[in-house]
């Protein structure tokens, strides 16, 4: 992974295959002490806890088309890397919550990458689950849902192609004012 919006739509993919309805994106930027965090959780399926301990191995996985899973070892080893934290949590049937957080000013840090571009693109890509995001800089706060944006595009399918653009646009402006591009 190049960047940690690539991590944050890895993750957010594993939701969607767990069957999460509702799945809930909180990034953190906090520049007094240094880290960016970055928690996804979701109501999916959840993991029985002996599968839950395996889950950071590569070569672990419940795909069936090939017998190794990186994103989540290397979403750890990213983390890590930087002198930051990992952690996950599940309970099946509940759903699962996991949590990474990186030392913005280490040189292993990767960049937020198209953070807004990530953001639009799973409130649009999965008009049937519900999204809740925040993106948070020191006080400052950005928050959209998916039932924010189809009350605001009355009746409007959010996988419309013609609304990617909008919901991208407005998000962009939103992290533009959280100074977010200045910040990675």
């Amino acid at each position: 992974m190049k960047d940690l919006s690539l991590h944050i739509l890895d993750i957010v993919q594993n939701s969607v295959v767990a069957g999460a309805k509702v799945i809930q994106i909180i990034i953190e930027i906090n520049t007094a002490n240094d880290y960016i965090e970055f928690t996804v959780k979701d109501n999916g399926k959840g993991m029985e806890q002996e599968f839950l301990k395996r889950v950071v191995d590569p070569f672990t996985t419940t795909r069936t088309t090939r017998k190794v899973g990186l994103g989540i070892p290397l979403l750890k080893q990213n983390a890590e890397l930087t002198g930051g934290t990992f952690s996950i949590d599940s309970e099946p049937g509940v759903g699962t919550a996991l949590k990474a957080r990186f030392v913005r000013s280490h040189i292993d840090c990767l960049p937020l990458g198209d953070l807004g571009g990530t953001i639009a693109l799973l409130l649009c890509s999965y008009p049937d689950i519900e999204f809740k995001v925040s993106v948070v800089v020191d006080t400052t706060e950005f928050s959209v849902s998916t039932s924010e944006l189809r009350q605001a595009l009355d009746g409007v399918p959010l996988n419309e192609p013609s609304v990617y653009p909008l919901v991208k646009e407005y998000i962009y402006s939103n992290l533009d004012e959280l100074q977010i591009t200045n910040l990675s």
